[in-house]
C-alpha cells in the first residue's frame, strides 16, 4: 500500500478497505509503520521503537486491520510500558491485565503499535516532558502541539495514523485538537467504559475517548466502545440508536447559545473569537435560535475545585507509582511544578477534599441550571492560537502550584476544565485557520446528549468543511 493512498484514508475509509479485500490488514500496518518513520524525526511523538508485533486485536471488528496508538500516560494493556511522562517511573511500569477499555480496542479491531508522548502525568495543555522532549506541531514546528494527547495528535494531524487513543481531564482531547486541526470529543462521563482498576477516574473528571480527523470516525469509535463496564459505579442511559447514524440525521431546531467571553477574564484571541462567531451566524441561517449568553459562576471557586481535586488526584498517582517502583518523588525526578502540586496533594486532609468537591458542585450546579433554557452552547476551545514551545513550562520554579493551575486554566483554556467537572459531552471541531494554523471551535451539549452533539457538529462540518487541510508536515 503506498503512502499517498493510505494517508488518504479515515479509520473508517482503512476498515472499509480490509473488509472488502481490497487491501490486507497487514499491508495497512506495514504503511503505517512506515508513515510514523516518516514523519517522526521532525514531530518526537511516540515513546521507544514501535510495538513489534502490535497488540492482538479482533479481525472482525468494525474497526479491523486499522493502526492505533496508546497514550502514554497509563497502562491500559497487558504487556504495555508506560513512563507517564516522568522520570520518577524510570524504565517504566509494565501493565499486567488489560483495561475494560482495551478490551474494546482490541474487539473493535484496532491495531496497538506505537506509544504517545504526553507531559509528566498528564498534567500540561503542552507535551514537552524532560524525559521525553518535545513534541512539535505538524503544521509549525515551532509551535505546541497541546496537551496532555499532545503525541497522539500530532501522529493525526499528519496523517501517520488515521486516529489514536486520547484521554481528558481537564481538555486534554480538546486542546491538542484545537492546536493541530482535528475533532476531539470527549464524551459524556462514563460513556467509556473505566474500571477494573479505577471506580472514577481523577474523581470522575477524567475521560479516555480518541483523536481523529473525521466525525464519522468519532462517531464509529464511540459506537465500537461505549457501553458499562462491569461494576461501574453509575449508569447513564444508552444511546437509543447508533452513534454513526447522527451525523446523517438533521439536528431539529435548537437553542444555542454562544460566547467568546472567558470566565477568568483572560484575554481571547481575535482568531477564536471571529471563528466562534463565524459558527454562531451559521447555526443561525441553519434555522436555529441563536442568542450570545454565558453560564454565570465564580471563576475563583473553579479554580479552586481544579486546585484540589487535581493535587489529590496526582498525589494518589503518585503514591500508587512510588509504591510499584520503590522509588520517591523528589525535585530531582520531577518537574517543578508537579512537584508544587505533589506537595499540597499530600497535605491535604480528607474535610479539605470533600469541601473542593462542594467547589465542584457549586460550578456544575451554575452550569447545569444554565443548560435548562439552552440545549448547546458554542464557545473557544482554547483563547489562543498554537503558542510556542517552551511558553508553558512545567518545570518553571517560580510558578507554584496554584500560580501554574491558573496559567493553564484562566489564562491558555478558560474554557475547557468546567465541563469535566459537569461530565457533559464536549467536541472541539476545526472550522477556522489563521495565517496557517487552526482554530479550534468548542460544542458542549446537555449531559448524556451525545447525540445531538454529533447532530450540531455534523451540521458545522458541511458548513466549514475541513477533510482536503493538510498540514506541512504530513505523510
Amino acid at each position: 500500500m503506498e503512502l499517498h493512498e493510505y494517508s488518504s484514508h479515515d479509520a473508517v475509509g482503512l476498515a472499509e478497505l480490509v473488509r472488502t479485500g481490497a487491501v490486507s490488514a497487514p499491508e495497512v500496518e506495514d504503511a503505517a509503520r512506515r508513515a510514523i518513520e516518516a514523519v517522526e524525526p521532525e514531530l518526537h511523538a511516540t515513546v521507544g521503537e514501535l510495538i513489534e508485533p502490535a497488540f492482538d486485536a479482533s479481525r472482525d471488528g468494525p474497526l479491523g486491520g486499522v493502526p492505533f496508538a496508546l497514550k502514554e500516560v497509563a497502562p491500559h494493556a497487558r504487556g504495555q510500558v508506560t513512563q507517564l511522562g516522568s522520570r520518577l517511573a524510570g524504565e517504566g511500569l509494565t501493565g499486567a491485565v488489560d483495561t475494560y477499555l482495551m478490551q474494546r480496542f482490541r474487539a473493535a479491531g484496532l491495531r496497538v503499535l506505537a506509544r504517545t508522548r504526553s507531559p509528566e502525568f498528564a498534567f500540561n495543555l503542552t507535551t514537552e516532558p524532560i524525559v521525553h522532549g518535545p513534541t512539535r506541531n505538524p503544521w509549525d514546528t515551532g509551535k505546541s502541539v497541546g496537551g496532555s494527547s499532545g503525541g497522539a495528535a500530532a501522529l493525526v494531524a499528519a496523517r501517520a495514523l488515521p486516529i489514536a487513543h486520547a484521554t481528558d481531564g481537564g481538555g486534554s482531547i480538546r486542546i491538542p485538537a484545537s492546536l493541530c486541526g482535528l475533532v476531539g470529543l470527549k464524551p459524556t462521563r462514563l460513556r467509556m467504559p473505566i474500571g477494573p482498576g479505577l471506580w472514577e477516574a481523577l474523581h470522575g473528571m477524567a475521560h479516555d475517548f480518541v483523536l481523529c480527523r473525521t466525525l464519522r470516525d468519532a462517531a464509529a469509535a464511540l459506537d465500537a466502545l461505549h457501553g458499562p463496564g462491569p461494576g461501574d459505579k453509575y449508569l447513564i442511559p444508552p444511546p437509543a440508536r447508533p452513534f454513526a447514524q447522527e451525523i446523517e440525521t438533521r439536528p431539529a431546531p435548537l437553542r444555542i447559545a454562544w460566547t467568546t467571553v472567558a470566565w477568568s477574564g483572560a484575554p481571547v484571541d481575535p482568531a477564536c473569537r471571529a471563528a466562534v462567531e463565524a459558527a454562531a451566524g451559521a447555526l443561525a441561517r441553519e434555522g436555529h435560535a441563536v442568542d450570545e449568553a454565558t453560564p454565570a459562576f465564580d471563576n475563583d471557586v473553579l479554580i479552586r475545585a481544579l486546585m484540589g481535586t487535581w493535587a489529590s488526584g496526582l498525589a494518589q498517582r503518585v503514591a500508587g507509582l512510588e509504591r510499584a517502583t520503590g522509588a520517591r518523588y523528589s525535585r530531582d525526578n520531577v518537574e517543578a511544578c508537579s512537584f508544587a502540586m505533589l506537595e499540597l496533594g499530600s497535605s491535604m486532609s480528607g474535610v479539605e477534599l470533600l469541601d473542593r468537591y462542594g467547589d465542584c458542585n457549586v460550578v456544575s450546579r451554575a452550569i447545569g441550571t444554565f443548560f435548562e433554557g439552552y440545549d448547546a452552547l458554542v464557545l473557544p476551545s482554547v483563547a489562543r492560537l498554537p503558542w510556542r514551545i517552551g511558553e508553558v513550562d512545567q518545570n518553571d520554579p517560580t510558578l507554584g502550584a496554584e500560580r501554574w493551575l491558573r496559567k493553564l486554566f484562566d489564562v491558555y483554556s478558560p474554557f475547557s476544565a468546567m465541563f469535566n467537572i459537569t461530565g457533559q459531552p464536549a467536541i472541539s471541531l476545526p472550522l477556522a485557520w489563521h495565517d496557517g494554523l487552526p482554530v479550534g471551535v468548542q460544542v458542549v451539549t446537555r449531559f448524556a446528549a451525545d447525540a445531538t452533539l454529533l447532530r450540531l457538529s455534523a451540521q458545522l462540518e458541511r458548513c466549514f468543511p475541513w477533510a482536503d487541510r493538510v498540514p506541512p508536515v504530513s505523510v
